[in-house]
């Protein structure tokens, strides 16, 4: 059998070898052999393995498919999500001082995903299998934290009560302040015996709040979340930071990179992660999409007490960004986009002259391409942290401080 040597790992967190050829849970220097099967190598056998792999902490990681990286040495993974982000802004030709990776420690994951399907004998609830549909339970998983792991036996009993044997549910666990926030989706569709059905479990499991498809079947306690000195109750599904550690870091980094200014504007603000804090010394005008979410965001600052005015605009910034005449009172600017980046509002930032920007990513390549622009433009590249709080993933997140002299 043809033995392949694996040169470099992909941006999915498999091992290449020349061809190209996908391998998976390898390593760069690593020897293998296998089934090629295209440009991916199956039943792979490790001939000689690295100096960076180590005994994976989990017993389910080689099927279950919600880690990609816990064969390596968490020196490995911190030097390879760096060079991750050095070669992105490489590619754009940018330099700068790439700090210190943090990177948040096992079991921190406050919120998980769990697909649950019923059986011939109940139901069972876990992720994904490595690239398939078949569902892997988890028992013990080192990602979650120990109060989201609770939610499987949750997602089981919904499973029983609202789904077929055809179809899988996915079951949103999110932790909260009072208790589980628990959102399915891909569900039977609501008609009354389910709707009560459903607020009975809510109550006999002790949620916080049950949803389906969206829909708010029952509250027992508002599932808040505190940004600062705010609490929020995030509407269903809404997007939170992946764990607690990962947001003080991507904070700090913004509060930083934001300074002194007395007028913030925050784009792409979601339910107010940053928009809550930052008022605590500054005026903030957030900005989103979505007004769920923003509805959010005014009602944790209306309860809270000791923060500056706060005001929100429901806007579709990849649509109409906020043009200069809108943006030149600003001090300083948050910006946090989906993984397209945010091409058109860079545009704009940069017609406004906007002194101070914290940019906040999860794409490193989309933010290299937007940063080069700013740059070309007179800003300087002063620092990126990057934020590693999807552990034993390839999934990488940065905060970067840019600045123009008036």
């Amino acid at each position: 059998m043809t033995e392949h040597i694996i040169t470099r790992l992909g941006h999915h967190g498999d091992g290449i070898a020349d061809g190209p050829l996908y391998v998976p849970i390898s390593l760069p220097g690593e020897v293998v052999t296998g089934r090629v099967d295209g440009q991916t190598l199956r039943d792979v056998k490790i001939v000689r393995p690295s100096d960076n792999r180590v005994a994976p902490p989990c017993r389910h990681f080689k099927s279950c498919g919600g880690c990609q990286l816990q064969h390596a040495s968490d020196e490995f993974v911190a030097h390879w999500k760096l060079d991750v982000v050095r070669n992105a802004l490489e590619a754009q030709g940018l330099e700068t001082v790439l700090r210190p990776i943090t990177t948040s420690p096992p079991q921190s994951r406050r919120r998980a995903t769990f697909a649950a399907k019923r059986t011939k004998n109940g139901a069972m609830a876990g992720f994904h299998g490595r690239a398939s549909d078949v569902v892997i339970e988890v028992p013990g998983c080192q990602l979650v934290q120990p109060d989201v792991l609770m939610g499987l036996p949750i997602a089981e009993k919904l499973a029983v009560v609202g789904t077929s044997r055809k179809a899988a549910l996915a079951v949103t666990v999110t932790s909260s302040k009072y208790g589980l926030d628990v959102a399915a989706l891909h569900g039977k569709s609501l008609d009354g015996p389910l709707r009560q059905e459903l607020a009975q479990l809510c109550d006999q499991l002790g949620l916080a709040r049950l949803s389906w498809d969206g829909e708010v079947i029952a509250m027992r306690n508002p599932p808040r979340q505190q940004f600062g000195k705010a609490q929020i109750t995030p509407p269903p599904g809404a997007f939170l930071q992946a764990t607690d550690h990962g947001e003080v870091a991507l904070l700090a980094a913004v509060k930083e990179a934001v300074g002194d200014a007395g007028y913030v504007l925050d784009l792409f603000a979601g339910c107010g992660t940053f928009s809550l804090p930052l008022a605590e010394t500054a005026r903030v005008h957030a900005v989103e999409s979505d007004a769920e979410m923003l509805s959010a965001l005014d009602q944790g600052w209306r309860m809270a007490e000791g923060l500056k005015p706060v005001t929100t605009e429901t806007r579709d910034l990849f649509r109409r960004p906020m043009l200069p005449d809108e943006l030149v009172k600003a001090g300083a600017v948050v910006l946090d986009p989906p993984r397209a980046g945010a091409e058109r509002q860079v545009a704009e930032l940069i017609e406004a002259a906007v002194p101070r920007i914290a940019y906040v990513s999860c794409n490193p390549v989309t933010f290299a391409r937007d940063a080069h622009v700013l740059v070309a433009a007179g800003y300087t590249l002063n620092w990126v942290q990057v934020v590693d709080q999807f552990r034993w993933s390839s999934h990488v997140e940065l905060a970067a401080s840019l600045t123009k002299a008036i």
